[in-house]
């Protein structure tokens, strides 16, 4: 019964909170819960085999030791415990969940808020970091790696710093009145919070990359009307559609979660968040794999260390062709060196008809 906390409720089990704030658990498996179940499965083994093998991509090739691949590495680290955190909830759910204690549960959403937290700011720190290069004409940041491990440090502060919140006080364990459908130990009032704050830096991210598309539009359009080197007019494209890519897949798999969310924490009665939650969750967690095919697999350096990595066992005595070894620091350096390979064949060209 009650506590010697007032009217806290601390000594009641979790299905006391779920069959309060309205969200009944069978004890039974029905044929949903095994659809969401295999559903969550699948993609946190597709997220925990992509996102390892960035990581070890980048540790493999010195050519990725700079502060983006520092950043995508801490991304793909991230969404890395993003599926394990995946994994542990889909072994905690269901049927399952009825039969935790509170602490079980707390640490169960903990994992997830700290994980996707992590992501999202990640992918700021990305977009800040390409906005920086972008618009210097370089290929690589200037930052030096002690403010790249800082920063990184400082998200993975923040991020768990938002998992424990709700353990740290911000529940409903003291006002029932106050729970959410969605997750009946928080607070209404702490899922406002934080899906506002997700969707705060969503709209910078969209303020960031907008600004990048504009630049790179207008930068092509010059560069089309002063120069015809073709590779260079295909980086600047392959830019654009990157941007693109990045912002739809965003947009796709959070905006949904994210509105869920903030419609249980207004107290919406007739919205049936608990019928679209977990399938809004697992396009959420879907993020966590999109990020390693955008971010890495089009870049043709990362694809080709994924080659060694994945085709190694079976490697017999094959050579990886060689790079030509030649860096470019910025992308006016990249036309400059085509134009003079340009000249410099000509001249040859000439010599020989002589």
């Amino acid at each position: 019964m009650a506590t010697g906390k007032g009217n806290c409720y601390c000594n009641y089990s979790v299905k006391y909170f779920y069959e309060a704030s309205g969200k009944n658990i069978s004890e039974q498996w029905s044929a949903r819960d095994y659809v969401i179940v295999t559903m969550g499965l699948t993609v946190c083994f597709i997220v925990i085999f992509s996102n390892v093998l960035v990581i070890m991509a980048i540790l493999k090739n010195r050519r990725f030791h700079y502060p983006i691949y520092y950043l995508l590495g801490n991304l793909a680290l991230a969404d890395l415990f993003a599926g394990l955190s995946y994994l542990h909830l889909m072994f905690h759910t269901g049927p399952w969940t009825i039969k935790l204690s509170r602490e079980q549960w707390f640490v169960r959403q903990g994992l997830i808020d700290t994980s996707l937290t992590a992501s999202v700011l990640n992918l700021l720190a990305v977009a800040v970091e390409r906005h920086q290069t972008i618009f210097n004409m370089q290929l690589h940041s200037n930052m030096s790696t002690r403010r790249v491990f800082i920063i990184i440090l400082f998200i993975w502060v923040v991020a768990v710093i938002m998992g424990l919140i709700p353990t740290m006080g911000w529940s409903c364990l003291c006002d029932l009145q106050s729970c959410s459908t969605m997750a009946p130990l928080y607070s209404r009032s702490y899922l406002v919070f934080w899906a506002v704050l997700n969707l705060l830096t969503f709209s910078i991210m969209v303020a960031v990359y907008t600004r990048i598309f504009i630049y790179v539009k207008r930068k092509s359009k010059q560069m089309s009307q002063h120069t015809t080197q073709m590779r260079h007019r295909e980086t600047v494209f392959n830019l654009m559609k990157t941007v693109s890519m990045i912002l739809g897949c965003f947009v796709i798999c959070w905006t949904p979660g994210l509105v869920l969310l903030l419609l249980d924490g207004v107290g919406c009665k007739k919205c049936m968040v608990l019928l679209y939650e977990k399938y809004f969750l697992v396009l959420a967690e879907c993020n966590s794999f999109f990020n390693p095919i955008i971010y890495s697999f089009r870049d043709n350096d990362m694809r080709r260390t994924f080659k060694q990595i994945l085709c190694y066992p079976c490697k017999r005595g094959s050579e990886q062709k060689g790079n030509s070894g030649v860096q470019f620091s910025t992308l006016e350096h990249e036309v400059q060196s085509e134009s003079n390979g340009d000249s410099n064949r000509d001249k040859t060209q000439n010599n020989h008809t002589l």
